[in-house]
């Protein structure tokens, strides 16, 4: 049999090879490219996702004393979601004190009485506010805003020597240190994880 393929369309196909071995490498480029830009998408939505979870759960707790109508202490979560305490640490002047007994004592000398309730591992709702320490006289009575009344006075002043610091966690287990009491303003730090009971912990 006679080949009758002339050289010169032999030669002519070569360079047709190339040309389609390079459009084979650039859709391959193309088809790598768009799986990069893909993957990033859903990773940036995840983080969105994420973000919005976040914000949907997120607790903010304050601590803080008022004179009206009597003289108290409330803890208050006034974020969106849920705030789970993980750790407490009360002072007076610097110093921990276990519990209310403690402060009041501290304070305003022993005979003296107090309404108390807990914050050590209790969850506080969205918008919750508790009442976590009213001082009393020895009759029982809650110290009522009255100037002419001298424990009142003094427990008005002196409710500043309290200060707390509170640890606690969102549902997702993002956690915060807040820090408050005294005359300066409280503040909230983020942190990895909450300290672990000691000595210093408060009991309630």
């Amino acid at each position: 049999m006679i080949d009758t393929q002339s050289v010169g369309d032999m030669i002519g196909a070569v360079p047709e090879e190339r040309e389609t071995r390079r459009a084979s490498r650039y859709d391959a480029i193309i088809a790598t490219l768009v799986g990069l830009c893909a993957l990033c998408v859903s990773a940036y939505t995840a983080y969105v996702q994420r973000q919005q979870v976040r914000a949907a759960v997120w607790p903010i707790l304050e601590f803080d004393s008022s004179n009206a109508p009597d003289i108290h202490f409330t803890l208050a979560n006034k974020g969106v979601g849920p705030a789970i305490i993980r750790h407490v640490i009360v002072k007076v002047d610097g110093q921990p004190v276990r519990n209310w007994r403690e402060v009041v004592e501290k304070i305003l000398g022993p005979g003296h009485l107090a309404s108390e309730s807990d914050m050590s591992g209790y969850v506080f709702a969205a918008g919750e506010s508790r009442t976590v320490f009213t001082p009393r006289d020895p009759e029982n009575n809650p110290l009522n805003f009255d100037k002419s009344n001298p424990l009142w006075v003094k427990m008005n002043k002196e409710r500043f020597r309290v200060t707390a610091e509170i640890c606690y966690c969102s549902t997702l287990g993002e956690c915060w240190i807040l820090r408050a009491g005294g005359l300066t303003a409280g503040t909230t730090t983020e942190t990895r994880h909450c300290p672990t009971p000691s000595d210093i912990t408060f009991q309630q």
